[in-house]
C-alpha cells in the first residue's frame, strides 16, 4: 500500500473545515453556570466567553461583599467547566474520542 500525500491533504482539509464548523457552533451555543442555589448565574458560550452575569438583589449584602465575590467566582467556574465539557463533547465526534492537546 503506497503512501498517498494527496489523500492525506484532502483529509486534513476536511478535518480543518469540520473544526471551523464546530467552532462556529460552539460560539452560538450557551451554557449556564450557577453558585450553590444563590441565584447568581453566569452565561457563557461554548468557546468559554462569558456573555452575561446575573445577580439577584437578595444576595447583595453591602456588609458582606466577600460572599458575593465568592458566589460570582463559583458561578463563573461552573459556566466555564460546562463550556469546556460542551467543547470536548463536540470535538469528540471529530477526533473519535482522542484527546488531542491544544485542540480546544
Amino acid at each position: 500500500m503506497a503512501f498517498n500525500l494527496g489523500n492525506l491533504m484532502k483529509q486534513a482539509q476536511k478535518v480543518q473545515a469540520e473544526m471551523a464548523k464546530i467552532k462556529e457552533e460552539l460560539a452560538n451555543q450557551v451554557v449556564e453556570g450557577s453558585a450553590a442555589g444563590s441565584g447568581v448565574k453566569v452565561i457563557a458560550n461554548g468557546e468559554g466567553d462569558v456573555l452575561q452575569i446575573k445577580i439577584p438583589k437578595e444576595v447583595v449584602d453591602p456588609d458582606d461583599l466577600e460572599m458575593l465575590e465568592d458566589l460570582v467566582l463559583m458561578a463563573v467556574r461552573d459556566a466555564l467547566k460546562k463550556s469546556k465539557e460542551l467543547a470536548a463533547e463536540k470535538m469528540g465526534g471529530l477526533t473519535g474520542g482522542l484527546k488531542i492537546p491544544g485542540l480546544f
